[in-house]
């Protein structure tokens, strides 16, 4: 998945003829805190809320100090991941993409991003959750999921985080089946420690609930 498969179509850039209060307006208009702004159409850099106080709000957008306005964007055929860590690193509502040679193509909004994530990481689905905290130089995806898939049961999604201890690491696995206690038992027999799991329907059903507002948030 890239870059270009998750462009917004329907949330528009700036130019730099429009105004500052122009700039509120779409702004408000879709939820947003942050919006590229165009010349000749190609980027000129990312116009935000407080940039739009700092001036008046009948002053052209072209009278602002371009070489305040933050800067970033992704290519069109960079990964999702690549798309996130920009994001989430410089706290923005909004990405521009551009094609190699800086053309603008349209921009990823921080909600498209999420709906993606949320359609595509089995929340969904029925099973459990476990949580293993392991040493990082102790961490094999290969070796964890050979000894899951022994017990008869399918991965069908996992992430790894880190935490204070850069030399820790947690595996988030969800799993095919609520009764664990078997690969549970195999997973410790390999001295791997299983911190947490959630396995209960109750849960899984109490997940899928939420699953199913957050999603109906994101299409307000």
């Amino acid at each position: 998945m890239t870059a270009q498969s998750l462009i917004a179509h329907d949330i528009p850039a700036l130019t730099v003829d429009q105004t500052g209060r122009d700039a509120f307006h779409l702004l408000n208009d879709y939820h947003v805190k942050h919006l590229p702004v165009l010349e000749d159409g190609r980027l000129v850099g990312i116009l935000s809320e407080e940039d739009v106080f700092n001036h008046k709000l009948y002053d052209p957008i072209r009278s602002y100090d371009f070489s305040m306005l933050r800067r970033f964007a992704v290519l069109e055929n960079e990964h999702i991941f690549e798309v996130m860590r920009v994001m989430g690193d410089n706290r923005l509502t909004v990405i521009p993409v551009t094609d190699g040679e800086g053309k603008y193509l349209g921009l990823i909004s921080q909600n498209d991003l999420l709906r993606y994530f949320a359609n595509t990481a089995s929340f969904t689905e029925p099973g459990a959750v476990m949580v293993l905290e392991m040493n990082r130089r102790d961490y094999s995806l290969a070796t964890i999921a050979q000894i899951v898939e022994s017990e008869d049961v399918k991965i069908l999604s996992t992430f790894v985080t880190s935490g204070d201890d850069p030399e820790m690491v947690e595996l988030t696995i969800k799993v095919n089946r609520h009764e664990i206690s078997r690969v549970i038992a195999s997973l410790e027999r390999h001295e791997y420690e299983v911190k947490h799991t959630f396995s209960n329907i109750d849960h899984s059903n109490a997940m899928t609930e939420r699953y199913e507002s957050f999603m109906n948030y994101l299409n307000m």
